[in-house]
């Protein structure tokens, strides 16, 4: 891929990712792609010391042919914050943001940016709720209020509206013009555990997906969703991992604003106790009937936006198991698109340059430590990336 930022030089709005039916298009052609998770790029690209961190994975992504890179957009309040409290940001961890976005673009890399975190890591919705308590909002009883409090919500549109809108220090483009950016992110798993109906949910995202696309036409939008089916068609839900979190597959995805569907997979995470072989089990099921979802319901594309295997202490026996379970991945999504499926490409859970133990969680894949996991990464690349001709 040539530098995104050279598409702005003329204005083209065909530099951005666009949607083609049940696929993406870049530039006019196909694009079919192998990506990685890397949430820790801003953190590290804010203080100098640690800045070549970003710069070192993203060059060694591109050597094993990746072409796309999902991470965070939000840090909201406790240590080294992107926003200080609602409205009030930092400016230096800005500036990190700007260079993960300058540094994709020079090693030929999109990114998807997730605006706010479910979870409490990086602040989360809880910490939006905890901000409009402290301002004098009574009526909070738990953090699944961040989806329905007026006050919460409006906390939560002013920050889509400021990093939309943020001019690029290094590069002098606003994020919301510059085509390295492939799509924004609503929320990172999404869940209302208070209303298994998925009502709220299902409101929230479509005003949020509104509000986005007021702002910024040009970038494809994602909600960041797990995958979970829900109310809307009760019998899918015989493919959900054994629990239900208040989101909905099938409706969620059909606002006309979300561009594109997502799921994650962690078989051993949500079923533990399953073999192996159970576990493969789900996984395929899990993947072809969302394959089958995206293409014949939602006519929309479909990322696999996180995948992982839990392989900590890196025993040769925990190793083989990542490895098949990636294979098994990889075989799935180029399978589904080389039949001309919907699903589009996969995005592993997570990759970290030499030396960041402190961001370990078992899950991660360290390219100088894992010749064999990076052996099968750019395969899938080569294989995945051949698809793209018209």
């Amino acid at each position: 891929m040539e530098s995104a930022a050279a598409c702005t030089d003329d204005g083209a709005s065909g530099c951005f990712a666009k949607v083609n039916g049940t696929h993406f298009l870049v530039k006019g052609k196909p694009f079919y792609c192998n990506g990685f998770n890397a949430y820790w790029l801003m953190y590290m690209a804010s203080e100098a010391a640690t800045r070549e961190k970003v710069s070192s994975t993203l060059q060694q992504a591109a050597g094993y042919g990746i072409t796309l890179a999902r991470t965070w957009a939000f840090s909201d309040g406790g240590s080294r914050p992107l926003q200080r409290f609602p409205g009030s940001y930092n400016e230096e961890m800005f500036k990190g943001l700007d260079f993960v976005i300058s540094e994709a673009s020079k090693y030929g890399v999109y990114l998807i940016l997730s605006l706010v975190n479910n979870h409490e890591d990086f602040g989360g919705k809880k910490q939006y709720v905890e901000w409009a308590r402290a301002q004098g909002s009574h009526d909070l009883s738990s953090e699944d209020d961040f989806f329905r409090n007026e006050v919460v919500k409006l906390f939560y549109k002013n920050h889509v509206k400021a990093v939309l809108t943020r001019i690029n220090t290094i590069s002098g483009i606003a994020y919301k013009d510059d085509p390295t950016i492939f799509a924004w992110e609503l929320i990172n798993e999404p869940r209302c555990q208070s209303d298994l109906s998925g009502k709220i949910l299902q409101g929230w995202i479509s005003e949020m997906a509104g509000h986005v696309k007021s702002i910024d036409s040009n970038h494809l939008l994602e909600i960041g969703a797990e995958g979970f089916y829900g109310e809307s068609v009760p019998e899918r839900k015989q493919f959900n991992p054994g629990f239900e979190i208040g989101a909905d597959f099938i409706s969620n995805h059909l606002v006309s604003d979300v561009g594109f569907a997502t799921i994650h997979a962690y078989p051993d995470l949500w079923m533990s106790g399953l073999d192996d072989a159970a576990e493969m089990d789900f996984l395929e099921s899990w993947i072809q009937s969302h394959v089958e979802d995206a293409g014949q319901v939602l006519r929309k594309p479909l990322l696999i936006t996180e995948f992982g295997k839990l392989s900590s202490g890196l025993t040769a026996a925990q190793i083989e198991k990542r490895d098949s379970f990636y294979r098994r991945v990889y075989d799935a999504i180029y399978s589904a698109a080389e039949m001309g499926g919907a699903c589009s490409g996969g995005l592993l859970w997570q990759v970290l340059d030499a030396g960041m133990d402190e961001f370990r969680d078992g899950y991660e894949i360290v390219f100088s430590e894992c010749p064999s996991a990076a052996s099968i990464i750019s395969l899938q690349s080569q294989r995945i990336s051949s698809l793209n001709v018209i």
